[in-house]
């Protein structure tokens, strides 16, 4: 069963830093260090947070909310010794508008982490996902 082609291409800029992303469009700096822009680890959090959070505003449109300000907070949990995988996630969801309570938010969200967001279900089976979620 064949899916869908991704490609991404990196040039290295010298120590830890690499720029790139998807060919003809705007580029992203990458340092390993997180100093000049986010880390690979940090990028894997901003990837699963930006992933999530569309979900979640597709599903809240579905549900006739009007979002008027939404926040993801995401927190980390690695190994000390390499691989310094993370063994938990965990997700703060604070979204404002109209029509949006916390039964829909937390709906919303569930479909995303356990459903939908593809970046999540590309991540090792047995890393704990948790998360907040504040309508208001």
């Amino acid at each position: 069963m064949a899916g869908e082609a991704k490609q991404v291409v990196l040039t290295w800029e010298g120590g830890q830093s690499f720029r790139g992303g998807v060919p003809d469009r705007p580029q992203a700096l990458v340092d390993g260090e997180g100093v000049a822009a986010p880390s690979p680890v940090d990028q894997l959090l901003i990837a699963a947070a930006s992933c999530s959070g569309i979900d979640v505003v597709l599903i809240l449109e579905k549900m006739r909310a009007t979002i008027t300000s939404f926040r993801i907070e995401v927190s980390g949990e690695r190994r000390t010794e390499a691989p310094k995988r993370f063994l938990a996630i965990h997700f703060r969801f604070v979204i404002g508008g109209e029509g949006i309570d916390e039964t829909k938010l937390r709906r919303a969200v569930d479909l995303s982490l356990d459903k939908y967001c593809s970046v999540i279900h590309s991540l090792a089976p047995d890393i704990r996902i948790t998360y907040d979620a504040i309508a208001g």
